[in-house]
């Protein structure tokens, strides 16, 4: 693997969640672009997997976000390995198909454990080990399901808001104390990945995505994805910060 003259080379990235769907794809985009990259995920074995397959030095780790004791470990092993940490992409995530009314307590709080608790850990954690090198990057994954109303996805667009707006609360607080770290919140709208499929009950039926100009309607790639989120991770995107960064194809935009 070439890595010499990579747009991400000589970063360290952690990726939540990369042990399949946008994060396995971020995690191989990012090694192709020269980043040593720790990829964790709840699945181990999963994790391991996409180590394996995209060298680089990659390494995988088990990692359950919703826990801070888990969120302090992987960050002591990123510095005991590395020494530094430069970007972090908070991929990981469930889907709960459920509206307002249908959704219980636990079932709630088991969304927002992983998508609020475990991106709030993430920065919270994260931030003070990017301060010991050269600052660094903040990738939140978050949803047009932040954007649009969907009464079948309640507990998950309301943990993908709360990521669009603590990725603004943290880009600022960044600034005014000084830190080289910026936070930016990505936005897909319906990628061919897994938890979609499940989404849409097709569970092991992907769609084919064709090359070029998408059509209205049409699921992105998750390298679609996996391109944004390497320029968010690398210099090129230096003067970017706060920014909600919208990946849909035109969905949210359509006024029909």
């Amino acid at each position: 693997m070439e890595t010499d003259m990579g747009r991400v080379s000589g970063k360290v990235a952690l990726v939540t969640g990369g042990g399949s769907g946008l994060g396995a794809a971020d995690c191989a985009a990012l090694a192709r672009e020269g980043a040593t990259v720790v990829v964790t995920d709840v699945n181990l074995a999963a994790a391991q997997a996409v180590a394996e397959r995209i060298g680089g030095g990659a390494i995988a780790l088990a990692h359950d976000v919703a826990s801070e004791d888990q969120w302090i470990a992987v960050l002591a092993e990123v510095e005991a390995r590395f020494g530094r940490l430069d970007v972090l992409v908070n991929n990981a995530g469930v889907v709960l198909s459920a509206d307002v009314e249908d959704t219980s307590l636990d079932r709630f709080r088991w969304v927002n454990g992983i998508m609020i608790d475990g991106v709030f850990l993430g920065m919270k954690h994260a931030i003070p080990l990017m301060n010991k090198g050269d600052g660094g990057s903040i990738i939140n994954m978050s949803s047009v399901g932040a954007l649009l109303g969907y009464p079948i996805f309640f507990a998950y667009s309301a943990a993908k808001g709360a990521v669009r707006s603590m990725t603004k609360s943290v880009a600022v607080m960044a600034q005014v104390k000084g830190y080289k770290i910026r936070c930016n919140s990505v936005h897909p709208g319906a990628i061919e990945t897994p938890m979609v499929q499940e989404a849409e009950g097709r569970i092991g039926q992907p769609k084919e995505i064709p090359a070029g100009v998408l059509p209205y309607g049409t699921p992105g790639h998750p390298d679609d994805v996996a391109a944004l989120v390497v320029f968010l991770a690398s210099d090129e995107s230096r003067f970017i910060t706060g920014a909600e960064l919208v990946i849909d194809n035109g969905v949210t935009i359509r006024p029909f």
